[in-house]
């Protein structure tokens, strides 16, 4: 039987970046807890692995730089060698020598470089011998198992006693696509069968109806197999935190809550880059230096919390800080100099911290290794907004700074609310969406905005028709939706409203990919497509906000 070699190297590949990353978890444990071997047990069960999967492929670089940092690994856990801060960097750095070999060598180069015998010479050097030799004993180590430890070992545990398959991810996308298609095949089945006469109809559409439960639970299935756990995304940041912290002089901490949340698979790989901004700006602008926090009566340990829960059909992500806070002065001084706003004091502290989100802003002082090179917190918002979320800060200054991102639980489906204007069908995203109300008579027509008495409360409006350049349909009674966006709450007004069904996102064609208002479309049961609007956006462009609806 021949032996897919590239399937060979797909396994090894994934199966090593999920070893290194178990690696790296338990080497920035082992820091903090160095006589724990459980710890040290699962290191070295990495590097014994990673090994013998490598040579098995003929990796011989990678076999090589594996089998010494063994070694080493072997005299730490003998009780021949001290664990200590420039130790841990040491096999910090090696790890991230492994990922680039085990990169060359798939690409073709499998011998080692110039760079892994020098990292092989700082090891040596520390320990005073060369792996093969023996090594002077030092006292005995003291066990001590420690939470890290437990939870990598649950984590391979978990591993081993589940029945898995790898899968690949775009596999995953076209069985989630070829699902979307069977609903729209079959929405347009059902409608035809619906406006069809004759005799049996009535039974025919009886049998559809059964048979869409099965449908419904192998789309959920295929979504079951889409969603991962938030867990592991969130501790390859530990290893970030012990690297910012050290190179910044400050000492912090990371605590994960909430690891057992389930996402869709595409939705971790894109959240990755926005959190590792905003842990960075945490370190560099918000986690104090120890003596200051000791003035301030806090641990010279800063805290950064990575949480996670589910809320009404969302994903809520949170990272928190118990750092100095944003600084109000600065933020207004800032968008003072910025042209933002004239009078940025008379602001209330939601909507100036709102602020931090535009382009280009920064209260840094001076540019960091950290932070502060020109990659702000606007990008941060635009990447989770392709997203279909939004991200929100909450400040005291002095005691932290918590930033708040709602996602949703999935890319490939929503759950739609159906309008029209003029001829035209258009979805908003069901969670938007908080009631809808009949426009008063005695409001004027035509006007692109305005603001109506609601219960008591002024709803600032907006009329979709002439934002999206469709004509209305005269003679109709407008209707408004009243959609909410985190603490924004504003009316969007439309010629009818056809109600909500499950939604199949397609992506948007060439032709509609600058129109910042879209967010997708969708084949509805006719046949025809409909436009997936961008709420957000939308809202946030026509800036109603609180301070105008006060003003209005």
């Amino acid at each position: 039987m021949e032996i897919d070699f590239q399937a060979l190297v797909a396994t090894f590949k994934a199966e090593a970046e999920e070893g290194l990353g178990h690696m790296e978890e338990a080497l920035v444990a082992l820091e903090g807890s160095p006589g724990d071997k459980k710890l040290l047990q699962i290191i070295f069960r990495v590097a014994h692995t990673l090994k013998g999967n490598a040579a098995t492929l003929g990796y011989t670089g990678v076999t090589e730089f594996a089998h010494r940092v063994e070694d080493w690994l072997d005299l730490i856990l003998k009780g021949q060698a001290h664990v200590d801060a420039y130790l841990i960097s040491c096999l910090l750095s090696s790890v991230d020598l492994i990922r680039r070999l085990i990169a060359d060598s798939i690409a073709g180069s499998v011998e080692m470089k110039d760079e892994h015998r020098e990292a092989l010479a700082r090891l040596e050097s520390h320990f005073g011998v060369t792996s093969s030799g023996p090594a002077e004993a030092n006292p005995p180590i003291v066990e001590r198992r420690s939470d890290a430890g437990r939870r990598l070992e649950d984590a391979q545990g978990r591993g081993d006693r589940t029945r898995t398959i790898r899968v690949d991810i775009d596999k995953l996308d076209r069985i989630l696509n070829l699902t979307g298609e069977i609903a729209i095949a079959r929405d347009r089945v059902r409608q035809m069968l619906a406006e069809t006469p004759g005799g049996g109809r009535d039974e025919i559409l009886e049998a559809h109806r059964d048979s869409d439960h099965l449908y419904l639970d192998l789309q959920e299935l295929v979504m079951e197999i889409r969603m991962v756990a938030i867990g592991p995304t969130f501790r390859q940041y530990i290893r970030t935190v012990r690297d910012l912290v050290t190179s910044s002089e400050k000492q912090a901490r990371l605590e994960i809550e909430g690891e057992e949340v389930e996402v869709d698979t595409a939705i971790v790989n894109l959240i990755r880059d926005p959190l590792t901004h905003m842990l960075r700006n945490a370190v560099d602008h918000g986690i104090e230096t120890p003596d200051v926090r000791k003035a301030a009566g806090k641990d010279p340990c800063g805290r950064i919390c990575m949480r996670a829960y589910r809320e009404t059909g969302s994903m809520i992500l949170q990272m928190s800080d118990d750092g100095a806070g944003l600084n109000r002065k600065s933020i207004e001084k800032a968008a003072r100099a910025g042209g933002l706003i004239a009078e940025p004091e008379k602001m209330p502290d939601a909507e100036l911290f709102e602020l931090i989100f535009e382009p280009g802003f920064s209260t840094a002082e001076k540019v960091t290794d950290v932070s502060g090179r020109g990659v702000g917190m606007d990008i941060v918002r635009r990447n989770i907004e392709a997203l279909r979320g939004t991200v929100t800060v909450d400040s005291e200054e002095g005691k932290g700074t918590i930033f708040t991102i709602r996602l949703p639980l999935t890319l490939a489906i929503i759950e739609g609310f159906h309008v029209g204007i003029g001829h035209e069908t258009y979805v908003l995203p069901l969670d938007s969406v908080v009631e809808c109300i009949e426009m008063p008579t005695t409001e004027p027509t035509g006007a692109l905005q305005g603001v109506i008495n609601l219960r008591g409360e002024p709803l600032p409006y907006i009329r979709l028709g002439q934002v999206l350049g469709t004509d209305g349909q005269n003679g109709h009674r407008e209707q408004i939706v009243v959609v909410r966006q985190n603490d924004l709450r504003a009316g969007l007004v439309v010629d009818a409203l056809y109600g909500e069904s499950q939604t199949v996102i397609k992506p948007l064609g060439q032709i509609f990919k600058g129109l910042a208002r879209l967010s997708g479309s969708t084949i509805l049961g006719n046949g025809q497509v409909a436009l997936i609007l961008d709420v957000t956006r939308i809202v946030r462009e026509f800036a109603i906000r609180k301070e105008e609806r006060v003003h209005q």
